[in-house]
């Protein structure tokens, strides 16, 4: 009779988990995105050659464009971008405002509150100044240095960087759509920093700034989708689509298309 009883037990609990399963997979954002035949995706539309918005008339490009665009048709559904800032991304998946959103770096506090893909790309962070101050600038430990302003765009993850890497020089860290960029361009600060990826497009763009001539990117950081934290079964999704899509070359195809 113990026998019977353990074993209905067990068939219960099987029951069970597999009810639960089945009530988490239908409450997954997938489920939602299938059903209402739209994937939306939060994005900054300022990260060269990551995602750029064109103001006239509200359409987007880039790396995490092409990505997206990918797998909504992949999902079978049609693609809404969502506008946000840096310091919201997090806020916007957590929230609910959007699904996903494009590239981010993989850092422990974006991880408390929200979940993260697989990685598909890494980045490192490189300084960059005016041409007209490469004498003041050959190393890193000349930017660690009282009297040199650093500038970085607030809820990034290069405001971090700035404060760690530069204790002893000061801050400006301004608000989107503001650029960290413009700043130097402007004077206002001295050097910002930047990926790798944006660093090459930016003095491509403006031949007046230059890289410091530090010999290795600092951070070499994952970049990866957020995704809400608690639906393991829309990470899932993403991840084994990110894996089908690496074998198949995509990501190897849009890094020589936008030149990572």
């Amino acid at each position: 009779m113990k026998l019977f009883k353990r074993y209905v037990w067990f068939l219960a609990c099987l029951v069970g988990v597999a009810a639960m399963q089945t009530a988490q997979a239908q409450d997954s954002l997938l489920h939602t995105i299938l059903k209402e035949g739209v994937l939306k995706v939060g994005t900054t539309g300022d990260w060269d050659p990551m995602t750029m918005r064109n103001p006239a008339d509200n359409s987007y490009k880039g790396f995490d464009i092409d990505v997206s665009t990918a797998l909504a048709a992949d999902l079978g559904v049609k693609i809404e971008y969502v506008p946000t800032e840096w310091k919201t991304l997090v806020a916007g998946v957590t929230s609910g405002k959007y699904h996903m959103t494009g590239s981010a770096s993989v850092n422990p506090k974006r991880a408390k509150v929200a979940g993260y893909s697989m990685s598909y790309v890494d980045v490192g962070q490189l300084p960059l100044i005016l041409k007209k101050n490469a004498d003041r600038f050959n190393g890193w430990g000349d930017i660690n240095q009282e009297g040199v302003t650093v500038a970085a765009i607030l809820g990034t993850t290069q405001e971090q960087y700035v404060k760690s890497f530069f204790p002893k020089a000061e801050h400006s860290i301004v608000e989107a759509p503001a650029t960290d960029f413009s700043e130097v361009l402007a004077g206002r600060a001295d050097v910002h920093i930047t990926s790798n990826i944006a660093a090459y497009k930016l003095i491509a763009k403006y031949p007046q700034m230059m890289i410091v001539p530090v010999g290795q990117a600092k951070a070499r950081t994952p970049l990866a989708i957020l995704l809400p934290q608690a639906d393991q079964v829309w990470i899932n999704y993403v991840n084994h689509w990110i894996s089908l899509q690496k074998a198949r070359g995509l990501f190897d195809k849009l890094s020589a298309k936008w030149g990572l």
